[in-house]
């Protein structure tokens, strides 16, 4: 048989399964170095679309909630952007490696050994790029508009209730994942760009909760509340009696995490997983259409 000519089109859902299950094999495969430091990168690039958002919020108060809401999701979209198209290992987006573990092409413990390593990339990219961005006192920027909106960001998200950051954590991941998705029908790096940006856009607009995003700003609003002489200066500085160290970890990085897998790995993954790539009933049926 002869094979199909090269195409610019778009590939579609059932393609698209495909290859999400052969990435997720990869990605398994990959030694653990490697996706240690791509880890890494994705924490930093996270980060970095972090910084972008909090700066486009700085001094937004004369715009209406939704304007300023809305610009700092699509600055936002940088982060994922630049895992996508520079190439990295997200946490949030590897829930997607579910749906290789649901055809039983990976194991449980290779899914969970990849969520490990890269969750602590991730982390150490955040953290590294916060303290960074802290020691170049980027928050004293717009006569420390910069910081007190840092402050404000860390602060909200450490006074939500656990429930209310798992059920936020999941919408959020659900629209990561079907950014991503939606990248694996991609053929150009312009078709991923443009596939990516709606959904970051969106989940930064609403106020749902990414636990890789999270890893900065609440570190980042953290260091900023350890510069008394700072925090002291600000007209009006934020209540940041919830932020603290154990508030981030137990009462926001925890649950949003939770939710963050129920989003990326059922939500998506699994529903996916099970319209496309279940075991068909008639035997060979999913052979038969998708050409395995």
């Amino acid at each position: 048989m002869a094979a199909s000519p090269p195409t610019l089109d778009a590939l579609l859902p059932p393609e698209m399964a495909l290859k999400a299950e052969q990435i997720g094999v990869n990605k398994t495969r990959q030694d653990w170095a490697t996706t240690f430091v791509l880890a890494i990168l994705a924490g930093a690039f996270i980060a970095l679309g972090a910084v972008f958002a909090t700066t486009t919020l700085a001094g937004s108060a004369s715009l209406p909630y939704g304007v300023a809401r809305l610009l700092a999701g699509l600055t936002f979209s940088l982060g994922l952007i630049l895992v996508v198209v520079a190439g990295a290992e997200l946490f949030t987006g590897n829930n997607l490696i579910a749906m290789a573990w649901a055809s039983r092409r990976v194991s449980t413990t290779q899914m969970l050994r990849n969520w490990a390593i890269v969750y602590t990339g991730n982390f150490v990219g955040a953290l590294g790029t916060a303290a960074l961005v802290y020691y170049g006192r980027q928050y004293t920027f717009g006569h420390g508009a910069v910081g007190s909106t840092a402050l404000s960001i860390a602060a909200a998200k450490t006074s939500l209730g656990f429930g209310q950051a798992i059920a936020l954590g999941a919408l959020c991941n659900a629209l990561v994942c079907l950014a991503v998705w939606l990248c694996y029908s991609a053929r150009t790096t312009t078709d991923k760009i443009l596939a990516i940006i709606p959904p970051i856009a969106a989940f930064v607009a609403v106020g749902f909760e990414h636990s890789v995003a999270n890893m900065y700003f609440i570190s980042f609003g953290l260091f900023v509340k350890g510069d008394h002489s700072f925090v002291a200066s600000l007209p009006a500085a934020p209540d940041t009696s919830h932020l603290t160290w154990g508030h981030f970890l137990g009462s926001n990085l925890l649950p949003v995490t939770i939710g963050n897998i129920l989003g990326g790995s059922v939500m998506v993954g699994a529903i996916y997983w099970f319209v496309y790539l279940r075991p068909a009933r008639g035997g060979n049926e999913r052979k038969e259409r998708w050409g395995r």
